[in-house]
């Protein structure tokens, strides 16, 4: 009998410990002194004291959780929590799974890029484009091409004529230190 009454007394303290959060409030962490009661299946049970709600719910062998605390009185419902935060953290995990997660890929321009590797690496961009991520095209000056930089953005607007059809320019040609950078965005499809 003592290792029974001990067993519950741990299974109790220790499911109160691992399954609290700091979103709601559960079991003994409810210490107002009206609580209006919900039970499993929806269903009101009325306004009770505190100690009595807690006690229906450890009769049902089940969590008395506090949905609603700003309600007057509070309103607290009958559930299984732990199975109510595993169904939560499952939704969670599916919404985020859904989620697309958009990256930024980069090509690396040269001012002496030749034909060939120029289609080849825009060719690249487009299929980046495809799969729904955005391009940061750079070209980098190298001593004395610093001081002709007309010659890459006409090479970034050839960039993205070639491009044009997969996306729209978000950020223009631009000078940034030894850079110059410009950023493509996939088209919305319509």
């Amino acid at each position: 009998m003592r290792t029974e009454i001990l067993f519950a007394l741990f299974y109790f303290t220790w499911r109160w410990l691992t399954i609290s959060n700091k979103e709601l409030s559960i079991n003994e962490e409810i210490r107002d002194k009206e609580v209006r009661v919900v039970d499993v299946d929806g269903s009101q049970l009325g306004i009770m004291t505190g100690k009595d709600a807690i006690a229906k719910a450890f009769e049902k062998d089940l969590d008395l959780v506090k949905i609603s605390p700003n309600a007057v009185p509070p309103v607290c419902k009958i559930m299984d929590y732990g199975k109510f935060r595993f169904e939560q953290a499952k939704r969670d995990k599916e919404a985020k799974k859904n989620q697309k997660v958009v990256e930024i890929k980069e090509i690396r321009l040269g001012l002496n890029t030749d034909i060939h590797d120029f289609e080849t690496k825009g060719n690249h961009a487009i299929q980046f484009l495809n799969e729904g991520n955005k391009v940061k095209v750079s070209i980098r000056f190298r001593g004395r091409e610093l001081g002709h930089p007309e010659i890459g953005y006409g090479i970034m607007k050839r960039f993205a004529e070639y491009c044009s059809e997969h996306s729209n320019v978000e950020r223009s040609a631009k000078m940034d230190g030894r850079h110059m950078l410009m950023f493509l965005a996939p088209k919305v499809a319509k």
